[in-house]
């Protein structure tokens, strides 16, 4: 078969550099994108006359057509024709013509996979945007049911001071906020159109590259013919963004990972989220965030694998650059993929309060107020430290916990101890007691909702 871009050569591709220099397998992902720049370049090209209205016409007759035979499996893509342009050009070509040849006027390959990057990625992180506020919004219910419900705070993985449950699930509302503002932001440089750039040096033709961007939804267009075609940071700051989220989503997963287990039974995930054994009958394996868990890997790989690509490279356009898009594909079905199940998986969840509210109540998670217990008596604070400590180590040689222990046992330690002690040490005010801006209390996890209610 002969290439549109043969004229130069004298010999044939050889077989195995065509097979691994096309890119057909994985960038016909484009052709929704790569059709949509095409018509808008056409609707360009007969208002600056480049070409009559009525060619313009049937050019945009033979892409839609085009774009319906392949969406019905109708045609079939080529190796030869190496990747999606090329083979919508041959198949445009075979649709109305020789005329299909003039679609190229004023553009290379080099502009026309940029633009069509930054179609998809703009489609597809508005996309992940809604996603991520479906978790946030499931997150955002679960708290609203369990302002009151109380567990253990951990620090290092120990019981630190208790918390409402609500107060926990939030902290995850706003890293994922956080993603959401990430990937706002990152539109800014998604929406910049590269078409008319052509292969690095602009065209002598008389186009209207701010019209194309215009049409295509795009807010500016790059200033700089050689940025145009080379830059890849776009793709970079989703994955960058992409990567922090699924950090964010593996940090949750794991803590759904140890709350669902028998030592801590703190929830319990919906059948329809969880696998069992294939040996022993009374698993209950929870699966799905263990694998969010393990696909941050693959998201963190596509990030530093493009990194890699680029660091080296001069301008502008290389063949480097095709490495560009199997990363992109796979970070964005892998988000969506993960944000997708999480959602519901949270939506689901069963919470047992009642082994939360055990846990509080058979630890130590209560000492650092009795510490500021003896501060408010006007003990100084390290002072306090050091007799919480000593009690604390009473308590466990004498297999009790702090609400365990008498008044007199208290006094031996500090005689500033009155019986208001009790009232202080309970689970409950223990949390209504941080009242500080941003804290655990349940007028300030009220408080926080609201924040959230109005952030979504």
């Amino acid at each position: 078969m002969s290439k549109l871009w043969g004229g130069r050569f004298t010999k044939e591709t050889n077989k195995l550099v065509e097979e691994e220099t096309a890119s057909i397998s994985f960038d016909q992902k484009l052709a929704d994108e790569d059709i949509q720049g095409s018509i808008a370049h056409v609707h360009m090209l007969a208002s600056t006359g480049i070409l009559s209205e009525e060619e313009a016409e049937k050019i945009e007759a033979g892409l839609k057509s085009v774009l319906q035979k392949i969406k019905k499996g109708e045609l079939a893509f080529s190796v030869e024709n190496e990747d999606i342009h090329m083979n919508i050009e041959k198949f445009l070509i075979d649709e109305i013509g020789p005329l299909g040849g003039k679609l190229h006027t004023g553009r290379s390959r080099n502009d026309q996979v940029a633009t069509d990057m930054h179609l998809y990625l703009k489609n597809h992180t508005e996309q992940i945007i809604e996603h991520v506020k479906a978790v946030q919004t499931a997150v955002l219910n679960q708290a609203k049911d369990h302002v009151e419900t109380i567990l253990p705070g951990y620090t290092h993985l120990q019981r630190a001071q208790p918390v409402s449950f609500a107060h926990h699930l939030l902290a995850y509302f706003w890293m994922l906020q956080r993603d959401k503002e990430r990937l706002q932001d990152s539109l800014k440089r998604v929406s910049g159109s590269p078409l008319g750039a052509g292969a690095l040096a602009g065209t002598t033709f008389p186009l209207d590259r701010h019209q194309v961007a215009e049409e295509l939804g795009f807010d500016y267009v790059y200033p700089n013919s050689m940025d145009a075609v080379s830059d890849r940071d776009f793709i970079l700051e989703f994955m960058s963004a992409a990567s922090i989220m699924m950090m964010h989503i593996s940090r949750l997963s794991e803590e759904l990972v140890i709350w669902s287990s028998q030592e801590f039974q703190f929830i319990e995930l919906d059948d329809s989220f969880c696998t069992g054994s294939s040996i022993m009958p009374q698993k209950k394996n929870p699966d799905v965030p263990e694998l969010l868990r393990a696909k941050t890997g693959r998201v963190y790989g596509n990030l530093i694998g493009l990194l890699t690509v680029l660091k080296g490279l001069p301008l502008a356009y290389n063949k480097d650059m095709q490495e560009d898009k199997e990363g992109m594909f796979d970070t964005v079905e892998t988000l969506e993929g993960s944000l997708g199940m999480l959602a519901p998986m949270i939506d689901t969840m069963i919470v047992r309060k009642e082994n939360m509210k055990q846990a509080v109540s058979e630890d130590y998670s209560n000492a650092t107020d009795i510490a500021d217990y003896l501060v408010t008596k006007g003990l100084p604070f390290r002072e306090a430290h050091e007799i919480i400590g000593k009690i604390v180590l009473y308590g466990i040689d004498h297999s009790k916990y702090l609400l365990d222990l008498t008044l007199d046992e208290f006094k031996q330690f500090s005689g500033l101890f009155e019986e208001d002690i009790y009232e202080v040490l309970a689970p409950e005010q223990v949390v209504a007691n941080r009242k500080s801006y941003g804290g655990t209390s349940q007028e300030q996890v009220k408080e926080q909702i609201l924040l959230a209610e109005k952030a979504l």
